[in-house]
């Protein structure tokens, strides 16, 4: 009995050892599959120790790991995945190679590439007599028709930048040509001077000069260009074309015609920075990219799309399309604005700070929008030096500010709204007047030293119309105090107070007050006139005042010429019969002999419109601090045409400037 149970555990043990071993033999199906896996996995130093001897002959382990990592990371190779049916049974006793068909897909940056191609697994005898099976590798595994003598190569097709075009087609922002100017080392007579003449006229310093000169890869023969300029700059061209060594080459290069008149408003475009790149797909280097403005705001529509092919390469020259994407220019968007009158309206400010818009109020087209001062958006492609740079952040007009992105004071071009308010709500009626007595006035003791004045005492009571023509502020501080708060805020909302403006471009909203509320008397009483910490973006007034003209409703402004015209913003924000009535009011502040747009009336293009002057700062009531002035007109008889504008510091004028400024602008568009 021992003995065959001892028989039994050695008969079990054989049985169990002879099973392991056969279990040890690797199947054909299994090498390809631990194959694909690390190539799905692009771990291609994992997949060449799986290589038959004969394909190693072919390849040598650096270069299939270099040449797949090369040409996978060039082609920007992603969502890999290799495939193969693995077969339901598998007799390999007396074989000695397998056949096995398998696919491959890919994404890359010509578009997707997909092939189908054999693989063979030749079984080899592996130690112990273990046996094993190896992959016959060949380039076609790489690529369908891949030789090993055969080059991967790329084209690239360049996208047209889409160009953006005023309301006629105009360029605001093209693909034109530049003078670009350079030097040959070889040819430069004497450096020292040479560098210093350029510096002079090209606004560079000399260190910016010799870091392109010292630059790798240049050669004494070879043309470094410095700086882009324009063609119209003919002076300038002879001056550079003096110095010994200079050459001057044509580019492309993206020009905007308008200059600083729409400057704030297009924006710029820029070289793709390392940021740029980790940021946004589908750049490479030496892309150009918005910077600023529309330019960047329409970056997507505006791009397109470079063309690529992807091809194998012959060494008898003929090649194999792989692969190939075709070229997508960008998208040409056109703009509602006029460049005629955004070069006018610009022109007014000659340098002073302020903004302006100029709008069609039956349509609510942005027939132009500035900022100023402005700068030339050329010079950022030109390429811009440090001391440029420098002048223009360091200027107290901050020229680089986009002032009709931002609310300010409005004063009493507010007034027009703090009226409808008070209508709406029946707190006043058209005739209600007002006999205030003295220039200055407070509500009570409890205001201490703070009252409000008038600029004009007309010596009578006043009532809505008289208090509009002469721009009574106590008739508005009283007004407001007796709507009240709630409703006052409420008014000033219905006008888009407080809200996102619908707008393509991005503008901050008007403000009521710094926290939304008016709980103190002195905050309400001075809002009622534009002043408090009430705010308004120039657009969103520019609309209100639409209201006056489209019985009450307020029309949406609109900037891509794209957009539907008269859409409705705020609906009958006032009623007809008010709205008809402020426009006759707003038509006797021009009109009247005492109204504070007088100096606007014209018989060949009547206006109606009203005036404001804004204090911003001043140390104490009763000193003079920085005053901005304010203009809102519009054609009363066309009404095609409603301009809004703002200049900055005009306390030495008063809001007459303005007022000559926006009638000027009323009688060059007519003519």
């Amino acid at each position: 009995m021992k003995a065959k149970w001892w028989l039994l555990l050695i008969s079990g043990l054989i049985l169990f050892v002879l099973s392991a071993c056969e279990d040890k033999e690797v199947q054909p199906d299994e090498v390809f599959a631990k194959y694909i896996e690390q190539w799905n996995k692009q771990n291609f130093a994992e997949m060449y120790p799986m290589l038959s001897d004969s394909a190693k002959e072919i390849v040598s382990e650096e270069d299939f790991t270099s040449r797949y990592e090369k040409i996978y990371n060039d082609l920007g190779v992603s969502d890999l995945k290799v495939e193969f049916e693995r077969p339901k049974e598998l007799e390999v006793k007396d074989e000695t190679s397998f056949t096995f068909p398998f696919t491959v897909s890919m994404n890359t940056i010509a578009g997707p590439i997909e092939f189908s191609h054999e693989a063979e697994l030749v079984k080899v005898e592996a130690e112990e007599e273990e046996t094993n099976w190896l992959i016959n590798w060949d380039t076609e595994f790489i690529f369908e028709g891949l030789q090993p003598e055969d080059k991967i190569g790329i084209e690239t097709v360049k996208s047209t930048r889409g160009e953006i075009l005023d309301r006629n087609g105009k360029g605001l922002a093209i693909n034109g040509e530049v003078n670009e100017v350079g030097l040959v080392p070889e040819k430069i007579t004497n450096e020292k001077e040479a560098k210093e003449k350029l510096s002079t006229l090209l606004a560079m310093s000399v260190e910016e000069i010799d870091s392109k000169l010292n630059a790798s890869w240049v050669q004494p023969n070879y043309f470094v260009p410095l700086k882009k300029f324009s063609k119209e700059d003919v002076e300038l061209e002879n001056k550079l074309l003096e110095i010994p060594g200079v050459q001057i080459n044509t580019a492309n290069a993206r020009v905007y015609p308008l200059k600083e008149a729409a400057a704030h408003l297009i924006g710029y475009v820029g070289e793709v920075t390392a940021e740029d790149l980790e940021k946004n797909q589908g750049y490479v280097t030496g892309d150009v990219i918005g910077k600023r403005g529309l330019e960047q705001l329409l970056e997507s529509r505006l791009k397109g799309e470079n063309g690529v092919k992807i091809t194998i390469e012959k060494p008898d020259g003929t090649t194999a399309t792989l692969a190939e994407k075709p070229v997508k220019n960008g998208e040409s968007v056109q703009l509602t604005i006029d460049s005629v009158l955004q070069q006018t309206m610009l022109n007014k400010y000659d340098g002073a700070a302020g903004t302006g818009v100029a709008i069609n109020p039956t349509t609510g087209e942005t027939l132009a929008i500035v900022s100023s001062p402005s700068f030339d958006p050329n010079q950022y492609v030109f390429g811009m030096g440090g001391e440029q740079q420098s002048k223009l952040e360091e200027n107290p007009l901050q020229p680089l500010l986009n002032r009709f992105a931002y609310p300010q004071t409005p004063g009493s071009v507010m007034k027009p709204f703090t009226a409808i308010v008070g209508l709406e709500t029946g707190t006043i009626t058209p005739d209600l007047a007002r006999d205030i007595k003295t220039k200055q006035w407070q509500k009570d003791d409890s205001w201490g030293g703070y009252k409000i004045t008038r600029v004009t005492d007309p010596g009578k009571p006043v009532n809505l119309k008289d208090a509009l023509v002469f721009s009574d502020n106590i008739y508005f501080a009283q007004t407001a105090l007796e709507i009240g708060a709630d409703k006052f805020i409420q008014g000033l909302k219905n006008f888009g107070f407080a809200e996102e403006i619908p707008y393509t471009y991005p503008l901050e909203p008007s403000k009521i007050s710094n926290d939304g509320s008016l709980n103190e008397e002195i905050l309400l009483a001075d809002s009622g006139y534009g002043q408090g910490e009430v705010q308004t973006n120039i657009i969103q007034l520019a609309s209100g005042y639409t209201a006056f003209i489209n019985e009450g409703n307020m029309i949406k402004p609109t900037l891509l010429k794209e957009e539907p015209t008269s859409q409705v913003w705020k609906k009958e924000v006032v009623s007809k019969e008010y709205a008809n009535l402020l426009a006759e009011d707003l038509r006797a502040v021009i009109a009247e002999p005492n109204g504070t747009g007088r100096l606007a009336n014209m018989t060949e293009v009547p206006l109606a419109g009203k005036t404001g002057t804004a204090e911003i700062a001043k140390a104490a009531q009763g000193e003079q601090g920085t005053e901005n002035g304010w203009f809102v007109a519009y054609n009363t008889d066309n009404k095609d045409l409603l301009i809004a504008m703002m200049m900055e510091g005009i306390q030495e004028h008063g809001s007459k400037i303005v007022v000559q400024k926006v009638k000027e602008i009323f009688q060059e568009m007519k003519s």
